[in-house]
């Protein structure tokens, strides 16, 4: 595709709907030499996670995704949610409104919420230029929604350049905020029903051989889903509400204009009128609460691949067991490195830019740690085969 096109890029990609499908090379195109690639993390997670501060971790990883998908209009690009940051990608002609976007939610998770959070833009060509690749593909968990999956290594390369300090950007002035309309956290934790919630990552070793690593991807999917015995984190009724919402006071923060006094008093009213929406199953101006709720299940984002494999699944012990295992033979055999996290509730974060259409985005991740402990345990674990 040519420079002058490129644009248009994302929406030519085929969307595919069976996940045990996503190790498939032919559903991934080379994203455009003109692209750049856009990755933010959470510095020191680890340390917030430890005071009880996950909820803040997921909303400021969402944050840059309802962040950008604002400034550019609701236009679809390719991103990925990855707990204590995320990582996106964009044509040229929105690369400046991103790299506002990007800042100015540095700036807010700094002034707001008290974290620190890294930000970089990698442009393709430069990860071209190590010889590894940027490919993306389309999983469709519901008709309404699309999430990207990456491979290639260059979206793992992008966030380890960022972590050296390659490419980063400064955030953006004090008081800058984002737009960040729709994004909230109003849900309940959802418990675990069959036992435990996993939060889970695996990747490839460097030697990997990756029909391997393609086997043993499909494999640990495929035991997922035939399994009754581990499924979606999201009960089929939704997740539950109360009021005030648990976290009234981040989405307070993520509000523009006036003090955060007048802001929390305002979404006092607000939840509360939504809240009693909700459970009385009122149908107001276009929105049914009940189709709320199914497309929110239906549309959560618990699994997806970004150069490795995510996911968050309700399991029972011995199921978790049994990954762990087979998880560790294919370490000692350097096919792959991996964390888990074990939790008794799975959390959501939502971004919702209408409440009347079906394509609201809902990031799912283990309540205690999710994949930011799981992240940290594949770290401590050699990138290489065990003698």
């Amino acid at each position: 595709m040519s420079a002058g096109d490129s644009g248009g890029f994302y929406q030519s990609v085929a969307v595919f709907r069976g996940f045990r499908s996503l190790m498939d090379p032919a559903l991934y195109a080379p994203l455009p030499d003109d692209w750049t690639i856009g990755v933010a993390d959470i510095v020191d997670s680890t340390r917030a996670i430890a005071e009880q501060r996950y909820k803040s971790v997921n909303m400021a990883g969402a944050a840059v995704i309802a962040a950008v998908t604002n400034a550019l209009q609701g236009r679809e690009f390719p991103f990925v949610f990855g707990g204590d940051g995320a990582g996106f990608a964009v044509a040229p002609a929105d690369l400046a409104a991103a790299r506002d976007a990007l800042a100015a939610t540095a700036a807010w998770v700094r002034d707001e919420l008290g974290l620190t959070m890294r930000i970089a833009l990698v442009p393709v060509a430069a990860i071209r230029a190590k010889g590894l690749q940027v490919r993306v593909a389309r999983f469709a968990p519901s008709p309404h929604v699309s999430y990207a999956m990456f491979a290639g290594g260059g979206l793992g390369w992008a966030e380890a350049a960022m972590k050296r300090g390659e490419f980063s950007i400064p955030p953006a002035p004090p008081g800058t905020a984002p737009d960040l309309s729709g994004l909230s956290c109003r849900f309940e934790e959802m418990p675990a029903r069959r036992g435990v919630i996993l939060s889970v990552l695996i990747m490839p070793t460097a030697q990997a051989d990756p029909a391997a690593f393609r086997i043993l991807i499909e494999d640990i999917v495929s035991l997922i889903e035939r399994s009754p015995e581990a499924g979606r984190p999201v009960p089929s009724e939704g997740p539950r509400l109360r009021w005030p919402p648990q976290g009234f006071d981040l989405e307070a923060r993520a509000e523009r204009g006036g003090s955060l006094t007048l802001r929390r008093a305002a979404l006092l009213v607000q939840t509360l009128f939504s809240y009693l929406i909700m459970r009385l199953g009122i149908t107001v101006r276009g929105f049914v609460p009940r189709a709320y709720l199914t497309e929110l299940v239906e549309n959560s984002d618990f699994r997806k691949y970004d150069d490795g494999l995510r996911m968050v699944v309700d399991c029972a012990p011995e199921l978790a067991d049994a990954l762990e295992q087979k998880l560790a033979t294919a370490a000692a055999a350097g096919v792959a490195r991996y964390g888990v996290s074990r939790q008794q509730s799975a959390m959501v974060t939502c971004f919702t830019p209408s409440v009347t259409r079906s394509d609201h985005v809902h990031f799912i991740d283990g309540a205690g740690g999710g994949y930011a402990s799981a992240a940290l345990a594949l770290k401590a674990m050699p990138d290489r085969a065990v003698a």
